[in-house]
């Protein structure tokens, strides 16, 4: 589900948009629980990343966060902040759900091949993992999955619509989960929202991710 990065077509005018597909580079920047940055290169010899997409740029992330100082101090409050969600009752095969969901929905690679990677690592069928993205026509989610999955779309979707999460979907969020659980479900969507924004602002490159890679670095 990483998928390919893309790059302009040359054949349209700058700034269009539109991209062609091309195999995706090293790095990527991690969310919680585990940190906000991964293991992605600055631009070769210390040069400001340029406004462009060509296919040598797109294999890169545009900063390299684990040497900032200032990204350093947010990702440790950030991995505490996942640390709470994923230690609470809420089942970890939903939170991957909505992960996975949110992630789909902001266009963030990373993110989406990280938590796939991570899902199938624990043991999540790939039917399941395959019909996410159409989970309202599948028959292989359970009914508080499907309540979380409604959630994190509109959780994520707040400028699609007027009325945010609306009445139906937060009535079969109560119907299934308990103070506890909706607590970490909405904590949840809060940062899954905020770990794709930071992946798609720098460009992370999806791809190569490895289950459990930043364990060490959530401690």
């Amino acid at each position: 589900m990483g998928g390919p990065l893309s790059t302009r077509d040359p054949r349209l005018p700058p700034d269009t948009g539109h991209r062609r597909s091309v195999t995706p580079g090293r790095g990527g920047v991690r969310h919680a629980p585990a940190p906000v940055t991964g293991p992605v290169r600055p631009a070769s010899g210390g040069r400001q990343a340029r406004d462009t997409t060509s296919e040598d740029d797109a294999m890169e992330a545009r900063i390299n966060l684990f040497d900032n100082e200032v990204a350093a101090k947010f990702a440790k409050r950030f991995i505490g902040a996942g640390l709470v969600i994923e230690q609470s009752t809420l089942p970890k095969q939903t939170q991957e759900l909505v992960k996975i969901r949110a992630s789909q929905i902001n266009g963030c690679g990373f993110c989406t091949d990280m938590h796939t990677k991570e899902a199938t690592a624990a043991g999540e069928a790939a039917v399941r993992l395959n019909l996410i993205a159409v989970w309202r026509e599948a028959t292989v989610f359970t009914e508080p999955e499907r309540a979380a999955l409604a959630l994190a779309e509109e959780g994520t979707r707040l400028a699609d619509t007027h009325h945010g999460v609306s009445d139906e979907t937060w009535a079969k969020v109560r119907e299934h989960f308990d103070d506890e659980q909706v607590a970490a479900l909405i904590s949840l969507v809060a940062l899954i929202n905020a770990a794709n924004r930071i992946n798609v602002i720098v460009r992370s490159p999806a791809g190569s991710y490895e289950p459990g890679m930043f364990a060490a670095m959530a401690k």
